[in-house]
């Protein structure tokens, strides 16, 4: 087979999934694609496939050094611009990854403004929201803080870039939603940068999205292509992944990018120099974030990896997939956020590693015992940026 053949075997893929046939053709980064995505099926009657990436932290467990090389990529994307620059990451799976983007974006531009800002499934405070929808999504509605800190807020008002960021484009209608919405608030927004791990949406697509969006956009992906996918037999489960209620308060955190961040979390540096303490040289280790909070559960994660455990960061996740193709195990337990709706671990089994850290932003309750329990994990508070408190399971 010659290098021309090859290179044509990495382009086109032809995958039968459990819910249907997904047809692939890549036109940039093929070669490391297996490197960096796998194929699952979605036990979602909107969409039966999903692209899983391995260098998210989501759904498979990745080194956080592995991670932290994807955020500097990814960051490296974004054109040099004029003025403050708003980053807002999609939840719930690109929060970390949106985090990180950030972050490696501040370390290569000191001195320059930006915001962070994340998409949320949950109310934070009485302040005002945008409320936009992901219509692919298994739980659709989405939600913007606008924030309350005064200089945050001037500073998403003095925005003039926009640099959106999710794992994966298809069809770029969530950005349009959401970038519409930033405009109705700030009018002065003059361009807008999507940064992806993978963008399907077809080169015709990519170069029509400034005509679609009205004002001169700009992607940067590591993998290019676009996909077909036709569905089969399968019937999707009817259970609900999203029960909002805006009086309800589900524990989640102002602190960590809801409401706007101007600088990069800290390294949670001295609880990880004493859990590598009590740790064995070499020891395997999973760091765990759960739903929407992720970015300080990779930042542990880099602490210990740095003091020489074996680390993978990983986060539990309310998409219901099934068990095939990148998913080679599942767990399943109540939200800890206490909307009555499935959780799910993929990838993580008990006894696969030599300890599991835990890391939530919700108080300690039934559900995150009951995960801990399965995993024979330990539970880590994070009830503020150096606050972290060890909760008792046993």
């Amino acid at each position: 087979m010659n290098a021309t053949s090859d290179l044509d075997l990495l382009a086109r893929r032809s995958v039968a999934l459990p819910t249907g046939t997904l047809e692939l053709t890549l036109s940039e980064g093929a070669e490391e694609a297996d490197d960096l995505l796998g194929f699952a099926a979605r036990a979602n009657a909107k969409r039966g496939f999903l692209f899983l990436s391995k260098v998210l932290g989501k759904h498979w467990p990745v080194r956080p050094s592995t991670m932290i090389g994807i955020h500097e990529r990814l960051a490296a994307t974004v054109p040099s611009p004029d003025g403050p620059v708003v980053f807002i990451a999609m939840a719930e799976t690109a929060i970390g990854l949106g985090q990180g983007v950030f972050e490696a974006w501040l370390g290569a531009n000191p001195g320059r403004e930006a915001l962070f800002i994340h998409t949320t499934r949950y109310r934070v405070g009485s302040g005002p929201l945008i409320e936009f929808e992901e219509a692919h999504s298994h739980a659709p509605r989405q939600f913007l803080h606008l924030p309350q800190d005064p200089s945050l807020h001037a500073l998403l008002l003095a925005a003039r870039t926009l640099v959106l960021v999710d794992d994966e484009a298809s069809t770029g209608n969530t950005f349009l939603n959401l970038t519409d919405a930033c405009r109705r608030l700030n009018p002065g927004i003059e361009r807008v940068h999507l940064a992806t791990i993978t963008n399907f949406m077809g080169a015709q697509a990519t170069a029509g999205l400034s005509a679609r969006f009205g004002l001169p956009v700009t992607m940067g992906a590591l993998v290019s292509g676009e996909y077909r996918f036709t569905p089969g037999d399968y019937v999707a489960p009817s259970s609900p992944a999203q029960r909002f209620d805006p009086d309800a308060d589900r524990g989640a955190s102002a602190r960590f990018g809801r409401l706007g961040l101007c600088a990069a979390l800290p390294a949670p540096a001295a609880l990880a120099a004493r859990l590598a303490r009590a740790f064995a040289p070499g020891a395997k280790v999973a760091v765990l974030g759960t739903g929407e909070f992720m970015h300080a559960a990779m930042l542990l994660g880099a602490e210990l990896e740095r003091l020489g455990l074996d680390v993978r960061v990983q986060s539990t996740t309310r998409s219901p997939i099934l068990h095939w193709g990148a998913v080679g195990h599942v767990l399943d337990f109540p939200d800890n956020y206490g909307e009555g709706i499935a959780n799910f671990i993929y990838n993580i089994a008990p006894g696969q590693y030599d300890h599991v850290l835990v890391c939530h932003e919700t108080t300690a309750n039934a559900a995150l015992r009951e995960l801990a329990g399965q995993l024979d994990a330990r539970l880590l508070h994070f009830q503020s940026e150096d606050h972290i408190e060890e909760v008792p399971v046993r």
